[in-house]
């Protein structure tokens, strides 16, 4: 007896200078911005293949989940090929009115001093491959990597709100807030 496998499968078609290659459950697409790699393993019916300057991506899963996993795994390989080729940042405001906020990044930990005149410092980790620049009164993350930009703007955000749990936020609005994300303006 024969059973038809019906799949589904989306084509993306890679920028120049821009390639991609399969190793076993990881996707690796490399661009003139370095080299991203993403491990699909908990998305075991997608499937990858290259050909020429052509990334087909499958599942053979029918219905809702397949259709939901295919287009989620179509999303992820978007965005790395934009993190190769453009790079994303995200803008934090420093915004204090009375105890200026100072901050400061030295390797791995970005350091935030005098918030709300307290003396004890608030540190946060940020992921390697992020580039951290504090410039005035704004923060810019940078990076390839969309997950790790995103989630290293994050941690520097809710370090602060921390603070201000019990607060009054129409009193207290000192903080860092991100006001722009996006591609990198190059």
């Amino acid at each position: 007896m024969l059973i038809e496998e019906k799949t589904m499968e989306k084509k993306i078609k890679l920028p120049e200078a821009v390639t991609a290659r399969v190793d076993g459950r990881n996707l690796v697409i490399t661009g003139s911005r370095g080299e991203l790699k993403r491990d699909f393993f908990k998305m075991p019916t997608v499937h990858f293949s290259v050909s020429g300057d052509e990334l087909t991506i499958s599942d053979s899963k029918e219905g809702k989940r397949g259709k939901t996993m295919l287009n989620t795994t179509v999303a992820h390989a978007n965005n790395m090929i934009k993190g190769v080729t453009q790079g994303f940042q995200y803008v934090l405001d420093i915004f204090h009115v009375h105890f200026p906020i100072r901050v400061s990044v030295k390797g791995d930990d970005i350091t935030i001093n005098n918030f709300l005149g307290g003396k004890a410092d608030v540190s946060v980790k940020k992921y390697p491959d992020v580039k951290v620049e504090v410039k005035g009164k704004q923060i810019f993350v940078e990076g390839s990597n969309l997950e790790t930009v995103s989630q290293t703007a994050a941690r520097i955000e809710q370090s602060i709100k921390k603070k201000l749990r019990n607060k009054d936020r129409r009193v207290f609005r000192d903080g860092l807030y991100i006001v722009k994300r996006g591609v990198m303006n190059e």
